[in-house]
Formats: structure tokens, C-alpha cells, sequence
């Protein structure tokens, strides 16, 4: 794949620009009629004309009907189409060493409160073993009712693992503090601050949640700049409060940033029992978290949105899976399974039968097994 790590990534896709220069030549050695003026100097134009063509590029996994990674498969055992029209395949190699570019995105609003410590143990392990020191980059950013860079891109396991300490939930408090880490963060581009709403009577704060934002800023200013293999882990319950982004618009910047993104619901459940009793997280005179402030109105069934399936159509939706934590199913083996995945991915890429016009285009990639399961990334941004 050394040809494509020489193209630039735009928009979800490769551009290769070839220029052919075309010079106006002088005419030389013809008569001049007597008397005539001397001639001017002739002024030379080059005018450029460019051809642009596309490379679009997906990795992807491929499981057997058991779930076991399927290695050794070779070109000739693919085939994709782009908007339901069959593509020629130019490009192929199993990767196994590319160098990867890690985001790990933390929830810290207060309904993660009771598993952050959980999360910060597991991520540690995770870092400690999946980052190769010389060749991969990560970064932690946090997110509640702001989204905050708690440690840039590095290759120390070490900055990582302290960004990692400063992790803490937002405070109970109708003040208004970041919560956790925030301060110890550093400045962020384009980070910004939400405006949560305020609990009555006692001054409790049920902040936000910005899910949305924080992957959008993560892609948008972090991820696009980089090359190479792009992954973001979200570890989150999945609702989003507050964010200032829609989640079509997270889910396209994380696309035109050809990053995947692995998703894990880790989720409190007494937390989210108390949400739904009362109106806010372990909120209410009369629930077992008494003392925050008087009882709230019951949220409406319909009202709560669905953590789960939020996660799961970010990370379908970029090539990536969703995770759920539990008592079989614990983090350290999710970070396990994420970490075989980024291990054994192949790289395909083909140019488009015909120039893309600008927006989404769908594509989809099988093998020529039907047992076999791929996946990948489900389309592509174009842009004019």
C-alpha cells in the first residue's frame, strides 16, 4: 500500500492530481517585412490543466459464521460496488504494522459516576498494550457538559496514562464547574462549553451530556489531519444532552475523516433507574439517592432516547462495532476483541467508474463466500 500512503485523504476519499503543462512555443526563423516594427516580446503562457482522480479507500475485517477472523484472503476474493455499480479493486494488502492514530472518548457526566473508576483501570491496560511506542499516536479527550482535550497527540504511554487519572465525573452542585479533570486539560480548539440544565430546591446540576460534540470535534480537528489507520473508542451510555451538533453531523465528520469508530456501552444501572423515576441521574428525595433536590416528574417512556442504538449506528455506520459491557462481557475483553480487530484488517481501494458528484455515496464490500461476514465502512463523502 505504498501507493496510497503518498495520496492526501479529502473528505473520505484520495485525490492523486496529475498536471500536464502545456507551453505556447515561439515561431522562429520566418521573414519580416521591410520597415516592419520589431516585434514585442511575446508574453509565454503555461496554461495548467488538471485531471482529478479519485482513489477511495476502506479497511475491513472479515469474521467466518463463527466469529473468528478469516487471514489470507486475497484480492480476486473481494468485490465492491459504489451506489450499487461494480468497482475494479487497484489496490489491496492485508494490514497488519500501518501505524494507528487512537482517540479514546470518555463520558464523565454524572451517570457514569459509578463506573469511571472501571473505565480508567481497563484504558490503562488497553494503552499499555496496544500503543507501540515509535509508531502509534493517541489522545484522550473527555466529555460531560463540555468536551475537553485531557492529553494531545503522543506516543508516551506515560502522558496518556496520567491524562487518564484526571478522569472524574462532574460535580453534584448547581455552580458551574467543568467537573473532573477539565481543568487540568489544556486548551482544546474548538471545545466549548455546555449549558446543562439546573436542578430546582437544593441547586443540583444535571449537566450534559455532549456525545455528539465531542466526536465531531475529535474527527473534525484531531483525526482529518492525520494518515494512516483512524479509530476512535467512545466509552459512553450512549445518551447525548446538550451537544450543539446532530448526530448525522458526528457520524459524517468521523467519515470524512476516514476514521472508524469502536463504541462500548458502559452503563450504570441503577444510575439510569434513578434517571428514569425521577428526571435526572440519582436524583430525588424519595429514591435510594435521596437528598438532591425534590422529586421530579417522571421522563416519558418515549422521551429517553436509546443509548444503545445510538452507539450502535455511529460505529455500523464508519466500519466500526458496538461493545456492551456486563458481567460476561467485561472491558478488559472488549479491549481485548478491539485490539485483535485493529490487527487484522485488510485495505482495499478502487477508483470510481465515473467522477462521484458531491455528497454521500454508498458502497458495499462482500466476498465471494457468503458465509463470510466483512465489515467496513458503509459509504463515502465527495466533495465538489
Amino acid at each position: 500500500m505504498a501507493d496510497t500512503q503518498c495520496s492526501r485523504s479529502s473528505s473520505g476519499f484520495y485525490s492523486l492530481v496529475f498536471v500536464a503543462i502545456l507551453a505556447a512555443q515561439s515561431l522562429l526563423g520566418q521573414d519580416k517585412p521591410a520597415g516592419s516594427a520589431p516585434p514585442q516580446a511575446a508574453t509565454q503562457q503555461t496554461p495548467d490543466l488538471s485531471v482529478k482522480v479519485q482513489l477511495v479507500t476502506a479497511l475491513a475485517t472479515v469474521r467466518d459464521k463463527h466469529g473468528q477472523f478469516v487471514r489470507g484472503l486475497a484480492q480476486k476474493d473481494f468485490a465492491i460496488t459504489e451506489d450499487g455499480r461494480p468497482q475494479s479493486i487497484r489496490y489491496f494488502s492485508q494490514e497488519t504494522d500501518l501505524p494507528l492514530t487512537l482517540g479514546l472518548l470518555v463520558d464523565t457526566s454524572l451517570s457514569q459516576r459509578r463506573v469511571i473508576e472501571a473505565e480508567r483501570s481497563a484504558s490503562k491496560t488497553f494503552i499499555s498494550q496496544m500503543l507501540r511506542e515509535g509508531k502509534d499516536t493517541a489522545f484522550v479527550i473527555h466529555f460531560d457538559r463540555e468536551v475537553e482535550l485531557l492529553q494531545d497527540l503522543t506516543q508516551s504511554r506515560q502522558k496518556l496514562e496520567a491524562a487518564l487519572d484526571l478522569l472524574e465525573t462532574q460535580q453534584r452542585t448547581g455552580n458551574d464547574q467543568s467537573g473532573g479533570g477539565g481543568s487540568n486539560g489544556g486548551g482544546y480548539p474548538g471545545s466549548r462549553r455546555g449549558g446543562g440544565s439546573r436542578g430546582g430546591g437544593g441547586g443540583y446540576s444535571v449537566g450534559g451530556t455532549l456525545l455528539y460534540d465531542a466526536i465531531y470535534l475529535a474527527s473534525d480537528e484531531i483525526m482529518k489531519k492525520q494518515q494512516g489507520r483512524k479509530a476512535l473508542i467512545i466509552l459512553s451510555d450512549g445518551v447525548d444532552r446538550g451537544s450543539k451538533f446532530m448526530l448525522e453531523s458526528a457520524i459524517e465528520s468521523a467519515q470524512r475523516a476516514d476514521t472508524v469508530v469502536y463504541a462500548i456501552l458502559f452503563k450504570d444501572e441503577d444510575e439510569h433507574r434513578d434517571w428514569g423515576r425521577f428526571g435526572g441521574p440519582g436524583m430525588g428525595g424519595g429514591g435510594r439517592h435521596g437528598g438532591g433536590g425534590p422529586p421530579r416528574r417522571r421522563e416519558p417512556e418515549e422521551a429517553r432516547p436509546d443509548g444503545k442504538k445510538i452507539l450502535e449506528r455511529i460505529s455500523r455506520e464508519t466500519g466500526g462495532r458496538l461493545f456492551e459491557v456486563s458481567k460476561k462481557e467485561t472491558l478488559e475483553k472488549i479491549y481485548s476483541s478491539i485490539e485483535e480487530e485493529l490487527r487484522n484488517q485488510y485495505s482495499l481501494a478502487y477508483t470510481p467508474d465515473r467522477q462521484p458528484a458531491a455528497g454521500y455515496h454508498k458502497i458495499s464490500l462482500t466476498t465471494n463466500n457468503k458465509d463470510l461476514k466483512v465489515q467496513t465502512r458503509q459509504g463515502y463523502y465527495a466533495d465538489q
